[in-house]
């Protein structure tokens, strides 16, 4: 009998190491931890492995609580082919900064997350300005978490209305100190180059960021609207000029906006090891209210062509108290068909129990492709129901799948090959 003791501790011991954390973590939410979840908040991934092994699992599954800091779903996956792990959601905090939202109110919401395991924040100029990365720099520096707990990541943002117009190395290296001391951060996780400039040389663009990187002020980059071809050529400059290559392109990404992240994101991935960070009108909190809110920002989309796939920039937004003005763009066509379509997503989320923003959300989560979909949130509500739609993305089975594929009709393909000898 002891000996039958001994072998069954060696097997625990040589099993233990190569569990994967993914799974020991989904194996923990579902055991008897809950009280050490009150306990410490902080509980490391080498905790989890311990008490996964060593508790027994309750009789009935454990309810979600907004005091857990285990959330059923999340995971945590390598951005780009770095070795950076970011959450699989990241809180934007482009709306959760905004007028209508005090700092009390925000930094419930920042704690929330932070109590879900999300570990990323992404801040956005084009938004709420420099007021995001200064309430985020006092939030952190009041609650005082661990440096290395979260990641941070912030762009650098340029228009025609702005007065640092391009990519110079000048406005650059300005920005990345900028945000610094508005952070109060001694570096920045990621920054990313919102929008290239054509009027700036490539070469510059990426020796600046590799600066940047070098003096220590940030640890990776990354680019946001760029196209790929631009991604690529980012990629050779630094090749060529033996700099830092970017680890990460932040795009849009839902339902109605497809092309890009389908077809040519994992082929950068594959050639180059550029991630994929996701956003869209929906999952960063721009509805308010109601389901017919959502329907208001797909509102340009094209339905006439099958394959057709719209976008709206952020400059269209700066300073826009409501979304309202996108209500005249609506061609009645357009509209009615739109109508349609929002009416079947809104049934088939019936049926799974959900509101039609957790499924478009789950939709999002369930492309592989996706290394951190950015959720936001104007109240604490908000963000928690934004959460749960990771619980909702196993349902989402090859059955489930093709019926959306059905009601969108709207699947991007590569257009033909043209030969060009046959044009002789």
């Amino acid at each position: 009998m002891q000996k039958l003791d001994v072998d069954v501790e060696q097997n625990i011991r040589c099993r233990a190491p190569i569990a994967s954390l993914d799974c020991m973590e989904e194996f923990s939410a579902g055991s008897g931890l809950s009280a050490l979840a009150e306990r410490d908040s902080t509980i490391t991934k080498e905790r989890l492995l311990l008490s996964g092994l060593t508790h027994s699992a309750p009789a009935a599954p454990m309810q979600l609580s907004r005091q857990t800091s285990i959330t059923p779903g999340l995971r945590y996956k390598n951005l780009g082919k770095s070795g950076l792990r970011v959450s699989n959601i990241g809180l934007a905090t482009w709306s959760t900064f905004s007028s209508g939202v005090t700092e009390e109110q925000a930094e419930q919401i920042i704690v929330l997350a932070v109590d879900s395991g999300i570990n990323v924040f992404d801040l956005s100029e084009a938004y709420s300005g420099p007021r995001a990365e200064i309430e985020l720099g006092r939030i952190l520096t009041r609650r005082a978490w661990k440096r290395s707990s979260y990641i941070v990541t912030t762009k650098i943002y340029w228009s025609t209305r702005s007065d640092e117009r391009g990519l110079s190395r000048k406005h650059i290296i300005e920005s990345v100190k900028s945000s610094l001391t508005r952070l109060q951060l001694s570096y920045i996780d990621v920054v990313i180059v919102h929008k290239s400039d054509p009027m700036c040389p490539m070469e510059e663009i990426v020796r600046a960021m590799h600066y940047c990187i070098s003096q220590g002020w940030a640890m990776y980059w990354g680019t946001a609207r760029w196209s790929p071809v631009e991604v690529m050529e980012a990629y050779t400059n630094c090749r060529q000029f033996n700099c830092v290559t970017p680890i990460v392109e932040q795009t849009e990404y839902h339902m109605f906006c497809r092309e890009k992240t389908e077809l040519y994101m994992p082929e950068l991935y594959n050639k180059i090891g550029v991630g994929l960070m996701a956003w869209s009108p929906v999952s960063i909190g721009m509805p308010q209210g109601k389901e017919d809110a959502t329907a208001q920002l797909f509102a340009r989309a094209s339905f006439r062509n099958k394959y057709s796939s719209f976008s709206w920039t952020e400059d269209e937004t700066v300073n826009k108290e409501s979304y309202s003005w996108m209500k005249d763009r609506i061609q009645p066509e357009e509209s009615r068909r739109q109508t349609e379509r929002i009416r079947e997503l809104n049934a088939l989320a019936e049926r799974l129990g959900c509101t039609l923003s957790q499924l478009i959300i789950a939709w999002c989560l369930k492309n592989e492709s996706v290394q951190c979909l950015l959720l936001g949130a104007t109240t604490v509500d908000q963000l928690y129901e934004s959460i749960q739609s990771l619980q909702l993305v196993p349902k989402l089975n090859t059955n489930m799948m093709t019926e959306i594929e059905r009601i969108l009709e709207n699947k991007p393909t590569r257009p033909p090959m043209i030969s060009t000898l046959a044009l002789r």
